[in-house]
């Protein structure tokens, strides 16, 4: 069970798109999960023209490298979210903010998830990564009193958005993978289990398993993968370390990252708290044989040392793979 390493460009989206492949060959990588902002991928153009998805696999060809899903995490994100503000205008496409009106921004969003379906066909992929974006999260704290029928409305919202969507993605043979995260419609075990339920398990829409998130909230990531093992579409490996000491809150305090008040903050693949070996042993068990795809951040180093480093950590747990023979097998013995 081979699964190819890539890198997801997210966080180096604001370096040429050949720049960005050369990096990456350059570290080892045998990929990248691609983002769809900066230059490295347009899904408009993607979907529409032929010499642009030519022009995009040439860069990746000419320094060996392979890709099997895209992202569009920013502009899913919009798909849903209550309030729609200037956060979003600094994430979006000039397109789908249009004049920033809330509805037809989240309306311009659907349209433009459902063209990211038809890119990923153009591109030869059967998997985009990415957020739905929530009209509840802002209620997370259950303060003033939520109603359940409002939490109910929620995942009523997301449904009727996102199945039009996901008519698309199964037109173009595509599946979504939602990375279950904070902020949006799933971001925990029992989220997960209602936000499938909402839009009945349909199977164009799965998971992107990150861990990075089940660390600060006190979830077990391993046991994740086991329960929702028919939905892992996908896997990023990110990396978060707590740091709660009394003082620094689980809440982040509305504090910049890497500031040591925080109670927990993004850190390099293999320097935090999650428990890589035990995942990496139960995606075996699953059978999971997807892409190992590497999201790197962390304010307190630089990426040029991260990047390269993170490759050297996930190398080793992908290389634990289940022997070919039970290790008990050589007890046996014949006259």
């Amino acid at each position: 069970m081979t699964r190819p390493v890539t890198l997801f460009t997210g966080q180096w989206a604001d370096l040429p798109f050949e720049e960005m492949c050369k990096l990456a060959s350059k570290w080892g990588y045998d990929g990248l999960e691609i983002a769809c902002w900066g230059d490295h991928l347009d899904v408009v153009q993607a979907a529409e023209s032929d010499k642009y998805v030519r022009q995009q696999k040439d860069i990746l060809e000419k320094y060996n490298l392979k890709y099997w899903a895209i992202s569009n995490h920013l502009v899913g994100q919009a798909v849903c979210d209550n309030p729609i503000d200037e956060r979003h205008k600094a994430i979006l496409p000039s397109r789908v903010w249009g004049n920033g009106d809330p509805e037809g921004v989240r309306q311009r969003a659907a349209e433009e998830m459902k063209t990211t379906a038809i890119a990923a066909k153009a591109m030869g992929v059967d998997t985009v990564i990415g957020f739905t974006g929530s009209s509840i999260w802002h209620y997370v704290a259950m303060f003033p009193p939520v109603p359940q029928h409002m939490v109910d409305a929620g995942y009523k919202d997301f449904a009727d958005r996102w199945n039009p969507i996901l008519d698309v993605f199964d037109k173009n043979g595509v599946k979504f993978a939602h990375e279950v995260h904070p902020s949006e419609i799933a971001y925990d075990y029992w989220t997960t289990v209602k936000t499938l339920e909402a839009i009945k398990h349909r199977p164009a829409f799965g998971l992107n398993f990150d861990p990075s998130h089940f660390i600060w909230q006190d979830l077990d990531p391993v046991g994740f993968l086991w329960d929702f093992k028919d939905r892992i579409y996908h896997v990023d490996c990110k990396e978060s370390k707590k740091q709660l000491n009394g003082r620094n809150g689980r809440m982040g305090s509305h504090l910049p990252w890497a500031d040591q008040r925080r109670g927990w903050d993004f850190v390099s693949v293999g320097h935090g708290d999650v428990p890589w070996e035990a995942c990496f042993r139960m995606l075996n068990a699953i059978g999971y044989d997807g892409p190992i795809s590497i999201e790197w951040e962390d304010a307190g180093m630089d990426r040029l040392i991260g990047g390269p480093e993170s490759l050297e950590f996930i190398r080793k747990m992908v290389a634990i793979e289940p022997p070919k023979a039970a290790f008990d097998a050589a007890f046996s013995s014949k006259d």
